[in-house]
């Protein structure tokens, strides 16, 4: 009974240590700021912003895909994979001609410990004076 409780509790040890190996192997996003505020904005200004991250994981980050909560804002992935300790940007461009307050989030799918990262603009659109 001792030897099969022994046995049992070593395969459970072996098993969640494996677990924890293939998750700390993985790319991993840090960004500088998860949230752009904009705060107010001129009418049919420059509606472009950069969001930058660094891949502080053990393995290359591959974004597969990157969406935005509605139409009026257009996001850039980077073109290929950012290797660890490397740097990269996601392009955010939002519809400066839409008058008001927006907030809006940007949903990034990747290879990451954490496969879905979402990130957010915010801010008002003011008419020109």
């Amino acid at each position: 009974m001792k030897k099969s409780i022994l046995l049992l509790f070593l395969v459970n040890l072996t098993m969640s240590s494996y677990s924890q190996n293939t998750t700390s192997n993985k790319a991993e996003f840090k960004f500088t700021t998860e949230l752009i505020d904009y705060g107010k904005i001129e009418h049919k200004s420059d509606g472009k912003r950069i969001f930058e991250f660094v891949n502080v994981g053990k393995s290359p980050l591959i974004i597969s895909n990157i969406t935005a909560s509605c139409g009026c804002t257009v996001p850039t992935k980077p073109d290929g994979p950012i290797m660890p300790g490397e740097k990269g940007v996601i392009e955010v461009v939002y519809n400066t001609s839409i008058l008001g307050g927006f907030s809006k989030m940007i949903t990034i799918a990747s290879n990451a410990k954490n496969g879905v990262k979402r990130i957010r603009i915010k801010g008002f659109v003011v008419k020109k004076s």
